[in-house]
């Protein structure tokens, strides 16, 4: 069963990466993904069997400025949080997404949750996810063609609309694999008019990754992302190395897009804090866009109850 439907999700992906362009993406981007899946797959709730809470921000093309009035790069904040049910077999998630696009702001949130079955040493999760996806318009940062048309409206209008994912994740000892589908009831903003309707595209996700030991300090975790509204595409592929736990860096490639640096490092005895960083440099249509992208992670997992060593007692007597 497990195997019929990773075939199909593999062959049906790569058919639209042979036939289809470079996707025009609605959704917000990460250099981060492997870091961040929750966002991308409500499937992903509760598998990593700890509690987790996550904080990413991306600025995208730092330091671009529009030739006419000064308007802003977009930039994207999304704030987590992952937990396990153990004794419900299943998992719970939250997310926070809030993405400025100059004009056009985006909020959304959303809870996920998940149910695990086990198969030996793998879970295959199936998970879905609702909640609400806002959206604002700023119509005085418009550049309108007739200033003087009656039509026009001014300030800030903002619409609300309920959003619906669902997903599946397929985790074993050394890989995972992934396929999601995000705004299923593809809700539309029209702010009282037809000529500014804006749909939610649904879009689609295809997520792996695989653990590989070098040697006994050196892990390698290569990692994809293909993203389709199933009339375009993009993808992504990355590269990391995890030194002894706590260091942690490597590259991927966004397609038709840019390059990208990722490092990272673990802290605290448990390794339960991390700060990561992902530089991305644009090699494609530079002229319409700055270079550079950053983006800054913090992550932090709750200690297992129950997990703690034990704490050694020394006794006076027989120390020398």
């Amino acid at each position: 069963m497990l195997k019929v439907f990773f075939r199909y999700a593999i062959i049906s992906f790569t058919g639209i990466v042979l036939n289809g362009n470079a996707l025009a993406q609605q959704d917000p981007q990460f250099s981060l993904y492997m870091l961040n899946m929750l966002y991308y797959n409500p499937a992903y709730a509760g598998i990593p069997g700890t509690t987790n809470f996550t904080a990413i921000h991306r600025s995208q093309w730092l330091g671009y400025t529009s030739t006419f009035d000064g308007a802003g790069a977009p930039n994207t904040q999304v704030i987590s949080m992952n937990t396990p049910l153990s004794k419900l077999n299943s998992g719970v998630g939250l997310h926070i997404v809030n993405d400025n696009l100059g004009v056009i702001n985006n909020l959304e949130g959303q809870a996920s949750v998940a149910y695990h079955l086990a198969f030996k040493k793998s879970i295959l999760s199936i998970g879905v996810r609702g909640g609400f996806y806002s959206q604002t318009m700023d119509f005085d940062k418009y550049r309108y063609i007739d200033p003087g048309d009656p039509l026009l409206d001014h300030g800030q209008e903002s619409q609300m609309r309920p959003d619906l994912a669902a997903g599946l994740f397929f985790r074993a000892e050394k890989y995972y694999a992934g396929f999601s589908t995000n705004h299923i009831i593809q809700s539309e903003f029209d702010f009282g008019d037809d000529s500014l309707r804006n749909a939610l595209e649904s879009h689609m996700y295809l997520t792996g990754g695989y653990s590989y030991d070098l040697n006994y300090d050196i892990v390698l975790k290569p990692s994809f992302m293909v993203k389709t509204d199933l009339n375009t595409f993009s993808f992504e592929l990355s590269l990391l190395a995890t030194i002894r736990d706590r260091l942690w860096g490597g590259i991927s490639y966004r397609q038709s897009d840019s390059m990208v640096g990722v490092i990272g490092y673990s802290f605290m005895r448990d390794d339960s804090f991390k700060v990561g960083y992902g530089f991305d440099y644009v090699i494609n249509a530079q002229e319409a866009k700055q270079p550079t992208s950053h983006e800054f992670l913090l992550s932090y997992t709750l200690p297992v109850l129950g997990s703690a060593e034990h704490k050694i007692i020394r006794t006076p007597r027989f120390r020398h």
